[in-house]
């Protein structure tokens, strides 16, 4: 009879170790799954902001820049050369409207490669384009801040903005 309840109590407390470790193992992936959720959401914020601004809106533009690390937004800022004033200010307005959430392409050395599907359109004075266009998004680090940011147009049956 000993032999019985011994083998029931280590049973029992074999039981309630899976149990307990099963309960962790699960807590420990919800998390990430959340948190990569969240940077995504994050970033995708970040980079449609950025290419959202208004023709002669210096304030506009550069209110993005914390959202950058110090290389990004000079690469960001070269695209720009040719297309702002004197003082820094665009010389046209530009305003991206998502399509569908962002995609993760990829993930190494923790940066995280997105792309965001839409529209972009771009306008000076009266002259105006719409493209079917993506955001390609490379962004990192501790605060995540984006590390490059290119738009892609897309051409007829291009499957790169969806």
């Amino acid at each position: 009879m000993r032999k019985e309840e011994n083998m029931r109590r280590i049973l029992i407390i074999l039981f309630v170790a899976l149990f307990i470790a099963v309960h962790l193992l699960a807590q420990d992936q919800s998390p990430a799954k959340v948190d990569q959720a969240a940077i995504v959401v994050s970033v995708q914020k970040a980079a449609v902001r950025a290419v959202n601004f208004r023709q002669g809106d210096i304030a506009g533009l550069t209110q993005v820049r914390a959202d950058f690390t110090d290389e990004g937004w000079k690469d960001f800022m070269k695209h720009m050369e040719g297309f702002l004033d004197q003082k820094g200010a665009p010389t046209f307005t530009s305003s991206f409207v998502p399509s569908k959430d962002a995609v993760v392409v990829g993930q190494e050395y923790g940066v995280v490669h997105l792309r965001i599907p839409g529209t972009l359109k771009q306008s000076q004075n009266q002259s105006s384009t719409t493209y079917r266009a993506a955001l390609e998004v490379y962004a990192g680090g501790k605060p995540m801040k984006i590390q490059r940011l290119e738009q892609i147009t897309c051409a007829g049956g291009s499957t790169a903005c969806q």
